[in-house]
C-alpha cells in the first residue's frame, strides 16, 4: 500500500476534478490518497496529509504549483511527480491524460528519481540586541530581491563567504539554481545552466552600473546579501513574496541541505527539452 498526496492548482481548469478522480482510482485499489492543499477530496482521500508520511506528492498545475511542492515535501525526502496542467510546464513530468499510468509505473518502481540542488535562504537582523533569524525558506528556483513598489534602485551590498564582493544597483537581484536558470534568470539574460549542476547564479536586472554580466558561484559558496542604509527591498522566493528586507538585514544563501527530487520516466534530455520548450529550431 502506497501514501500519494495531491497538491492540486485551486485556479486551473481541471487540477482538483483530477486530483479527486484519481484519489478514488487510487482509494478502490488499496492505497491512501491525501490532499495537501485541496479544498475537497472525496472517495477515501483523506485532506491535511502530513509530508513525511507520503511515497509520493502529486502537483496538478504549472511550474508554480510544481514549486509549491518541492517546498513542502522535500525537506522530507518525498519524490514529487508534476502533471503539466499549465502552459510551459518545465518542470513537469507527464501531461493529465498519463497520470494513470505514470502512477502504475510508479507503484510497481518502474521510474527514476532526478536530484535538483535547492538553495537554502534566511534572514538576520543585525540589530543592536544582537544578531536573530527572521526567515528561513527554502527555494528551488530561485530568490530575487526586487525594488519595493513604487521604491527606487535596488541597492545591496554583496559578500560571498564573509568577503565583500561589489555594491549593486540595480531594479532587481537575483540567485538562481541551475533548475531556476530557465526561469527569471534567463529572462535577465542570465545563463542557461544544466540541471545536473551545482552552481548558484548570481544576476543583476537591468543594473545601473557598469557590470552587468551573471557571476556564476560554487554551490558551496555563501553568499550574503544586505540593503545600503535607506534601501529596503522585497524578497520573493520561488515566485511568493516572502519578506522585505529592511537595513540593517542580511539575507544569506546558500546551497540547500536536502535536493528536490523529480519523478521521471527515462532519462530526462536536457537539450531537447530545452529546444522543444523553448520552440528553438535548428537552421
Amino acid at each position: 500500500m502506497a501514501t500519494i498526496g495531491f497538491v492540486a492548482h485551486s485556479q486551473r481548469e481541471g487540477a482538483v476534478t483530477l486530483a479527486e478522480e484519481t484519489a478514488r482510482w487510487l482509494s478502490a485499489q488499496g492505497h491512501v490518497a491525501e490532499f495537501l492543499d485541496a479544498a475537497s477530496s472525496g472517495g477515501g482521500a483523506r485532506n491535511g496529509g502530513r509530508p513525511g508520511a507520503l511515497d509520493l506528492a502529486v502537483s496538478l498545475g504549472g511550474d508554480g504549483t510544481m514549486l509549491r511542492t518541492v517546498d513542502m515535501v522535500s525537506p522530507e525526502g518525498v519524490p514529487v511527480l508534476g502533471v503539466n496542467l499549465g502552459h510551459l510546464g518545465y518542470l513537469t513530468a507527464v501531461e493529465p491524460e498519463g497520470l494513470r499510468d505514470a502512477l502504475r509505473r510508479f507503484l510497481v518502481g518502474d521510474y527514476q528519481v532526478e536530484s535538483r540542488m535547492t538553495l537554502d535562504v534566511s534572514v538576520t537582523d543585525d540589530g543592536g540586541d544582537g544578531v536573530h533569524a527572521v526567515l528561513h525558506r527554502s527555494a528551488l528556483n530561485d530568490l530575487v530581491l526586487q525594488r519595493v513598489a513604487g521604491g527606487h534602485t535596488v541597492r545591496t551590498e554583496v559578500a560571498v563567504n564573509g568577503v565583500p564582493f561589489l555594491t549593486f544597483a540595480a531594479d532587481s537581484l537575483i540567485v538562481a539554481t541551475p533548475t531556476g536558470s530557465t526561469a527569471y534568470n534567463l529572462s535577465a539574460r542570465g545563463p542557461i545552466v544544466s540541471p545536473r549542476a551545482r552552481v548558484q547564479i548570481l544576476t543583476p536586472v537591468a543594473p545601473h552600473m557598469l557590470f552587468d554580466r551573471s557571476l556564476v558561484l560554487d554551490a558551496e559558496d555563501v553568499i550574503a546579501i544586505s540593503p545600503i542604509a535607506g534601501q529596503a527591498a522585497d524578497l520573493v522566493v520561488d515566485g511568493w513574496l516572502a519578506a522585505t528586507l529592511r537595513p540593517g538585514q542580511t539575507l544569506h544563501c546558500r546551497k540547500g541541505d536536502s535536493d528536490a527530487l523529480l519523478v521521471t520516466f527515462g532519462e530526462r534530455d536536457f537539450h531537447a527539452i530545452l529546444k522543444r520548450k523553448f520552440n528553438l529550431a535548428d537552421r
